[in-house]
């Protein structure tokens, strides 16, 4: 019953050497010429993109042994078309995390546009929206959801293998950065100094006169 867990967290690894070369547009350019380095680098990227989040949705979903909180186990909530059951205060708790996740996903693909966000290929550097909040509000709104459906799944591998998801996150991140710190220059050296990674700013309270 584990193999597609196993499948999906390989697919999920394999794909990021593609991942990675969609990235590097300055290079592709330089090797294969601006209009066929920009096209590979597009073909890539849509491809690696959606197969990345896919097999990390297939991670979530697929059959792996039930991981159980005993002061959390008390009320469930069972699904009776798929026959899944989840402890009802899993589902009250992390669903929030879900919808935050989605939120900041969805705005991040609406800030910058459904091809860049396939792509991997910005044209300027955004700093509005939820850029302003956070500069990898998509990669954040990934591992919300993980957390979430880790927990409303119950997921034990899921559970297990976070730390190396969030790793491979990170690392997405920082390859990301620098290719864009080549194409922008100091116009996103200024934007990482104003933006955090992926844990926002707490605002402290403004004093009253």
């Amino acid at each position: 019953m584990t193999l597609l867990f196993y499948i999906c967290l390989l697919g999920f690894i394999s794909t990021i050497p593609p991942y990675y070369l969609s990235l590097e547009h300055l290079k592709l350019e330089k090797k294969y010429g601006k209009e066929k380095g920009k096209t590979i680098g597009k073909i890539s990227g849509a491809i690696s993109g959606w197969a990345f989040f896919l097999f990390w949705f297939g991670i979530w979903l697929s059959p792996q042994p039930r991981f159980t909180i005993p002061f959390l186990q008390d009320l469930l909530f069972r699904i009776l078309v798929i026959d899944l059951t989840i402890p009802l205060l899993h589902l009250l708790i992390f669903v929030p995390f879900f919808m935050l996740g989605a939120w900041f996903g969805i705005k991040g693909v609406v800030e910058t546009t459904l091809e860049v966000a396939e792509t991997h290929r910005p044209t300027r550097v955004v700093t509005t929206g939820v850029y302003s909040i956070v500069r990898h509000p998509q990669y954040l709104g990934g591992l919300l959801a993980h957390v979430a459906f880790t927990f409303i799944f119950s997921a034990l591998y899921s559970l297990l293998i976070t730390p190396l998801i969030a790793g491979i996150v990170y690392l997405l991140s920082r390859k990301e950065e620098e290719e864009l710190t080549k194409e922008f220059g100091e116009e996103y050296i200024r934007y990482k100094k104003k933006v955090p990674m992926f844990l926002p700013k707490l605002k402290a309270p403004r004093a009253s006169n």
